[in-house]
């Protein structure tokens, strides 16, 4: 018989003696709980993805100076944590078993990712053999994260020996993952009849946000017990005849993939937000749908009192919108302003006026509105130490709906990633929860508010048409024809895919945000701007 642990936190990239801390807490606390093995994720101890902080020897030399720190206090319980590891001149992505006061054995992963926002084969050579430890005479298979994806890498594993997995992961939340994981490791059981320890980490690294959602399967009476998504959580638990009891274990809470969405945007701008030392997020507040959503994931991820909002009106702001920013502000209890642009517009028409004799005013002049906002925004972070959060959405970045240095101006984007449709979807959600997003900035047609009585639909087919386009051609490669034959209108779907390959140019300029979906632009999709391919 064995007693487990298994530890779901937050580990911060970089911060090697914070990552030591966290294990040597638990470390203590499991050793008064009479644990037998304590676990912890993938790459723990450098923090999840390091990047090309591992191309550093003196970064990998306190990665190695904490491994010796935490040696001594491993003398009556055993401790698996991942971490990057340095061997003869070659660098492994490893799990770490530290047993009686001493470095017992390293496994080395096997099966290395390298697509979409995994490059670890830039990074580490891939581990050569399996591995079975010996704990309480209990045969426990090392696997880390990728490994486990492989059934072919599972059956070889068993076949070795193992008489329980356990896998170590620090797996991106995606809108499908977590139910995916959750079948493909119930598969697993059902077929091999081998229990599975899957201990992932949680929280936001950049654009990726990880959920936890840590599974151990095989449990006595159910087929696998989820510990908390988005949340710090543990699990103790004894594995006994091949099967695991459970020790006054709380239920995870049961969620819905929109829950899970909503949750994994709060968890991004929080960790982005605080593990960067801001004071606090400024979000330009035009009483529209987008921005309103954003500023409820901020107040919701870091306070009321870390959160303010501007309206800055010009001639095209409807008093609707300067009301409906206002009731926002005040259903929420944040700090909210007004600074009209009108001033700075005529200042900037004014000082252009000789460059612009003759010319007819166009697009110029609405950019130049979008463009005073987010100088406006800008300065205002400058001075206070607040970050910009931008509030555009995939199906504006998708299509060069937006103004460079205008509305695209700013630190972080909440909505990078989410599709107009989606943006109702949650904002729907969220008053459920509380009714803080006025319903009429839900009703209403979207706009810009950049010329009179201006509505996305004179630039823009439908959300419901233009996001299922969007979708096909950049989440699933599928080609025009294809799109068309799904029974969409062929001139439509062309114009759409151009304004899509044109404006890469644009999302590259644009500041990072957070992935939830399969696909994300960024390092999911990396097309070439200059580009002379045409689909």
């Amino acid at each position: 018989m064995i007693k487990i642990k298994a530890v779901q936190e937050n580990p911060k990239v970089g911060d090697i003696k914070g990552n030591t801390l966290l294990i040597e807490n638990h470390l203590n606390l499991a050793k008064k709980e009479g644990i037998d093995l304590l676990v912890f994720s993938e790459m723990f101890l450098s923090g999840y993805p390091p990047e090309d902080l591992v191309m550093r020897d003196d970064f990998l030399n306190e990665i190695k100076k904490s491994i010796e720190q935490i040696i001594p206090q491993t003398d009556d319980i055993s401790l698996i944590f991942g971490a990057p590891v340095k061997e003869n001149e070659l660098l492994f992505n490893a799990a770490i078993l530290l047993k009686d006061g001493k470095l017992e054995d390293t496994y080395f992963k096997q099966i290395l990712p390298n697509y979409k926002e995994f490059d670890e084969k830039r990074y580490f050579e891939r581990g050569n053999e399996n591995k079975i430890i010996s704990i309480n005479e209990v045969s426990i298979g090392l696997s880390i994260c990728e490994d486990i994806w492989s059934e072919i890498f599972v059956r070889k594993l068993i076949e070795d020996g193992a008489e329980l997995i356990l896998n170590l992961s620090a797996s991106p939340f995606t809108s499908s993952k977590k139910e995916t994981r959750e079948e493909m490791l119930n598969e697993y059981y059902k077929k091999y009849k081998c229990p599975i320890i899957y201990v992932n980490q949680i929280g936001g690294q950049d654009e990726l946000v990880f959920d936890g959602s840590s599974l151990v399967v095989g449990v006595e009476k159910d087929s696998f017990k989820t510990l908390k998504s988005f949340k710090t959580d543990s699990l103790s638990f004894k594995y006994e005849h091949s099967k695991f009891i459970l020790e006054n274990s709380e239920d995870a809470k049961e969620t819905s993939k929109l829950s899970d969405i909503y949750d994994a945007l709060v968890l991004g701008t929080r960790d982005y937000v605080e593990k960067n030392g801001f004071n606090g997020v400024i979000i330009g507040s035009s009483g529209g749908i987008d921005s309103a959503l954003t500023t409820v994931i901020a107040h919701d991820a870091l306070g009321k009192e870390k959160v303010k909002t501007i309206m800055m009106p010009f001639d095209f702001t409807a008093d609707i919108s300067v009301e409906d920013a206002n009731a926002l502000a005040k259903n929420l209890g944040i700090n909210h302003s007004e600074i009209s642009i009108k001033e700075m517009f005529e200042s900037f028409n004014k000082g252009l006026s000789k460059s612009f004799e003759g010319l007819k005013t166009d697009k110029t002049e609405e950019n130049l509105q979008s463009r005073c906002r987010g100088v406006t925004l800008m300065a205002l972070s400058n001075k206070l130490g607040y970050l910009v959060l931008t509030t555009g959405n995939k199906s504006e970045a998708a299509v060069g709906y937006s103004t460079l240095y205008g509305d695209t101006a700013g630190g972080f984007s909440v909505l990078k990633d989410v599709s107009k449709t989606l943006v109702y979807e949650l904002s729907n959600y969220r008053n459920i929860i509380s009714n803080v997003i006025p319903q009429r900035i839900i009703d209403r047609p979207p706009s810009a508010e950049l010329a009179p009585d201006q509505k996305d639909t004179d630039s823009l087919p439908d959300y419901d048409r233009l996001d299922p386009i969007i979708e096909m051609y950049v989440e699933d490669d599928k080609s025009i024809q294809e799109i068309i034959n799904e029974g969409f209108d062929e001139v439509e779907v062309r114009r759409i895919v151009s304004l899509i390959d044109f404006n890469e140019y644009k999302r590259r300029q644009a500041p990072l945000g957070i992935k939830i979906s399969d696909r994300n632009f960024g390092k999911d999709r990396r097309y070439p701007i200059t580009n002379a391919w045409k689909p």
